[in-house]
C-alpha cells in the first residue's frame, strides 16, 4: 500500500500496525485538534469475497456498538468512513498494554489490582448492557491496562445491539476459554455472555491459570461439561477461599445461575473484598514502557477457534507497536519451513492458498497442525472444513480438492459428510480401534447435533478418541446428555438402545 498522508479529514502522522486486511494509523483531527488511531481495511481485498458484505458490516457493527457508549472504561469510538477502496473506523487514541502482555509476562496481581481491575471492567459492562449492547467477546487481549493504571474496554467488533440481526442462531462467535457454553452451543447469547467472560478473566487474576485450557476442541468440552478447580484449591496459599463462590457463580454453566447482571457481580467482589478499591492498578505493578508487537487485523469470521493459533475473533483487533487504538490481538503465528512428514511442501502450498481464503494468513498454522494427524490429502482437508465457520464455507473449501494434486479426489457432492467431521473423527477412531462407518458417525453427529448445537462435533470426536468399540462409542455419547429418558431415546432413534 502506498505512504498514506491524509484519510478523510484526518493528517495521518504514523502507522502503528499492520495486518492482513488493512492497518492502524496514528492520526490527528485538525477540526478539533486531537489525536486519534485510524483502524482501516481495504475493501478490495474482500470484493471477490462471498463473505465480503458481512465482514463490512461487522466491522461498521465494532463502530455502531462502541459508537453509541461514552463511559471511561471503553475506548471511545468517533466516526466510521470509506474513502477509496478504505474503510477505517476513528477512534480514541489510547497509551496502554492490553492485559493479556501481562499475563504473557507471569505477572500474578495482589488482590488489590485484582480487584480494581475487575471493578472498572464490570463497571464498564454494566453500562454497555443498560445501552443493550453486549460485547461478546472480553478477554485479556480486548482489556487495556494504560499507563495511568486505568482500564478500557476495546473492540466491540462481534458486540451484539439489542435485537440486532447481524450474527445468526448457530455462528459461533468469540475466544476459546473466555466464550460460555451458550456461545459453543450456537444459541441466543445475552449480557450473561459477558458475566461469564469477566469470571474467566478473574479467575486467571487471581490463580495465573485459565480455567479451560488445552487444544481448542477440548477447551470447548471443559466450558460446557466439566467444571474446574476453584481458585483456592489451584493455589491454597495464596488465593484466599472468600473469592471462591463469587468466581464459580459467574463461570455457571447455565445463564441463568451466574449474577444477574454485571453489577451484580460487582457488588458481590466488593463484598467479598471488604475493603476500599482503588481506581487504578497501583504503579509497581502497571507496565508503563509500550510493548511493541505484530499486530493482525482481521474482520471477524464466526468460527469457534477465533482465539486459536493467533487468530483472534473480533473485527478490526489490533496491536499497536507503540500505542493503542482499541487492543490488542495475538501474535501473528510463526512461519515454518518445513512440511510435516510424509507431505509434500507443494501440495500442502496449494491448500493453504485454497483455505487462507477463508482464514488468512492462520492457514498455514493449521495445515501443519492437520497434517501432524494424517498424510492423506482426504483426511487433511476434512480435519481443516471442521474449522470453517458454516456449511456454506465447507463446501466451497472442500470443492477445492478437485484442484489439488497429490491423491486422487473424492467421490461425490463437495461437502459430502464424509469430507467434513467424519475424516478426522473416523481417523481417530480407528486409531482408537473402534470399527465406525461414516454413516455411523454422520448418523451420531447429526441427532447429537439437533439437542446439543454444534458443541456435538466435539462431543462426537471425543467419544471417537476414547472408545474402543462401536457400541463403547454410542454409550460415550449418549452421556453427553443430561437426563436419562434424554439418553434413552437418543440410542432408541439410532437404535443402539
Amino acid at each position: 500500500m502506498a505512504t498514506l498522508d491524509k484519510l478523510g479529514k484526518y493528517d495521518v502522522t504514523e502507522v502503528l500496525g499492520k495486518g492482513a486486511m488493512g492497518v492502524v494509523y496514528r492520526a490527528f483531527d485538525p477540526n478539533i485538534r486531537r489525536t486519534v488511531a485510524l483502524k482501516t481495511i481495504r475493501k478490495e481485498l474482500i470484493d471477490d469475497d462471498d463473505r465480503a458484505a458481512t465482514m463490512l458490516a461487522r466491522f461498521k457493527n465494532e463502530a455502531q456498538a462502541a459508537g453509541r457508549l461514552s463511559h471511561p472504561g471503553i475506548v471511545s469510538v468517533y466516526e466510521y468512513g470509506e474513502e477509496g477502496d478504505l474503510a477505517y473506523i476513528a477512534m480514541e487514541y489510547v497509551q496502554g498494554n492490553p492485559l493479556r502482555e501481562y499475563f504473557n509476562r507471569g505477572t500474578r496481581f495482589e488482590d488489590r489490582d485484582a480487584v480494581s481491575i475487575m471493578a472498572q471492567l464490570l463497571d464498564a459492562l454494566a453500562y454497555a448492557h443498560e445501552q443493550g449492547v453486549y460485547h461478546r467477546d472480553v478477554k485479556p487481549a480486548n482489556l487495556i491496562v494504560m499507563t495511568n493504571g486505568r482500564l478500557k474496554v476495546a473492540d466491540f467488533g462481534i458486540a451484539r445491539i439489542d435485537s440486532s440481526n447481524l450474527t445468526q442462531i448457530g455462528a459461533i462467535m468469540g475466544t476459546p476459554g473466555y466464550m460460555a457454553p451458550e456461545q459453543y452451543a450456537g444459541s441466543d447469547v445475552d449480557w450473561r455472555a459477558d458475566v461469564f467472560s469477566a469470571g474467566v478473566v478473574f479467575y486467571q487474576l487471581l490463580t495465573g491459570v485459565k480455567p479451560f485450557a488445552g487444544s481448542a476442541e477440548s477447551i470447548a468440552y471443559k466450558v460446557c461439561y466439566e467444571t474446574p478447580p476453584t481458585p483456592s484449591e489451584v493455589d491454597p496459599e495464596r488465593i484466599q477461599a472468600k473469592y471462591d463462590a463469587v468466581v464459580m457463580r459467574a463461570i455457571a454453566k447455565k445463564p441463568e445461575a451466574r449474577f444477574a447482571t454485571a453489577q451484580a457481580f460487582r457488588t458481590a467482589l466488593l463484598t467479598a473484598y471488604a475493603a476500599p478499591v482503588s481506581p487504578t492498578v497501583s504503579e509497581e505493578t502497571v507496565i508503563t514502557e509500550i510493548i511493541p508487537t505484530t499486530i493482525r487485523i482481521e474482520p471477524t469470521s464466526p468460527s469457534g477457534h477465533s482465539g486459536q493459533s493467533g487468530q483472534s475473533g473480533q473485527s478490526g483487533q489490533s496491536r499497536p507497536s507503540k500505542s493503542h487504538g482499541s487492543g490488542g490481538s495475538s501474535p501473528t503465528p510463526a512461519r515454518t519451513t518445513q512440511p510435516p512428514p510424509g507431505w509434500d511442501s507443494s501440495v500442502l502450498k496449494a491448500v493453504e492458498g485454497h483455505l487462507a481464503r477463508f482464514v488468512g494468513p492462520v492457514a498455514k498454522v493449521m495445515i501443519k497442525r492437520a497434517g501432524l494427524q494424517t498424510t492423506e490429502l482426504d483426511a487433511l482437508y476434512g480435519i481443516l472444513a471442521e474449522n470453517l465457520a458454516n456449511d456454506g464455507e465447507r463446501k466451497q473449501f472442500l470443492a477445492t480438492r478437485a484442484q489439488v494434486s497429490g491423491a486422487p479426489a473424492p467421490k461425490g457432492q463437495p461437502g459430502a459428510r464424509t469430507g467434513t467431521v467424519e475424516a478426522s473423527t473416523l481417523l481417530a477412531a480407528r486409531l482408537a480401534g473402534a470399527q465406525l462407518t461414516p454413516e455411523m458417525v454422520a448418523a451420531a453427529t447429526s441427532k447429537l447435533t439437533a439437542r446439543l448445537g454444534p458443541i456435538a462435533k466435539v462431543v462426537v470426536r471425543k467419544a471417537a478418541l476414547q472408545a474402543t468399540t462401536a457400541q463403547q462409542f454410542y454409550t460415550l455419547i449418549a452421556e453427553s446428555l443430561p437426563t436419562e429418558p434424554e439418553r434413552v431415546r437418543f440410542l432408541e432413534e439410532l437404535g443402539k438402545s
